[in-house]
C-alpha cells in the first residue's frame, strides 16, 4: 500500500515523463503547446488526461456552471461527432451532465482503457501509447473546429 505522498510523487513522475515525451511533438497550429495542461482558449472547456490505479482516460470536459450553456456546447460537439471520430479513429463515450469526482456536474466526451495502473511503472508505456495519439488527434480536431466555439 502506498501513502498519499508516495502516490502523489509517482503520479508527478509519470506526468513529468509524459510531458518530456510529448515536448518534441508540435501542435497542429504550429504553436507551442503544453500537452499536460492543454489550453483550449475557451472558458469552461478543457481537454483532460487522467490515470489512476485502475484506468487511464482522456476527455473533452465541459464545466460551465450554467447547465443550459453546458448542454449547448455539448450539442455543438454532437454535431461535430463524425469529425471527432475521423480524427481519433474511434467512437468515444458521450456523457451529458455527468458528475466528476467532487460531485460537480460536468459533461464529457471521453475514452478510457481499463486495467492499467499509473502506480506500476511497467504500465507507463501502455498509458502513454493510449494517451499520446489521442491528445494529438484532439489537437488536430480542435485546430479544425475551434472557430465554432469562439
Amino acid at each position: 500500500m502506498y501513502s498519499r505522498q508516495e502516490i502523489s510523487t509517482i503520479k508527478k513522475k509519470f506526468w513529468t515523463r509524459f510531458g518530456q515525451y510529448m515536448k518534441p511533438v508540435g501542435s497542429a497550429s504550429g504553436e507551442t503547446v503544453n500537452w499536460i495542461n492543454y489550453k483550449t482558449g475557451i472558458k469552461h472547456l478543457y481537454f483532460r488526461m487522467d490515470a489512476d490505479n485502475n484506468k487511464a482516460s482522456i476527455a473533452i470536459e465541459l464545466q460551465n456552471p450554467d447547465l443550459d450553456e453546458q448542454q449547448l456546447y455539448f450539442e455543438q460537439f454532437m454535431q461535430l461527432r463524425k469529425i471527432l471520430a475521423q480524427h481519433t479513429g474511434e467512437e468515444w463515450q458521450w456523457r451529458l451532465h455527468d458528475k466528476d469526482e467532487d460531485g460537480v456536474v460536468v459533461s464529457r466526451i471521453i475514452n478510457s482503457i481499463d486495467e492499467v495502473n499509473i502506480l506500476k511503472e511497467t504500465d507507463w508505456p501502455l498509458i502513454i501509447s493510449f494517451l499520446k495519439p489521442r491528445i494529438i488527434a484532439l489537437d488536430k480536431f480542435w485546430d479544425l473546429i475551434k472557430e465554432v466555439f469562439s
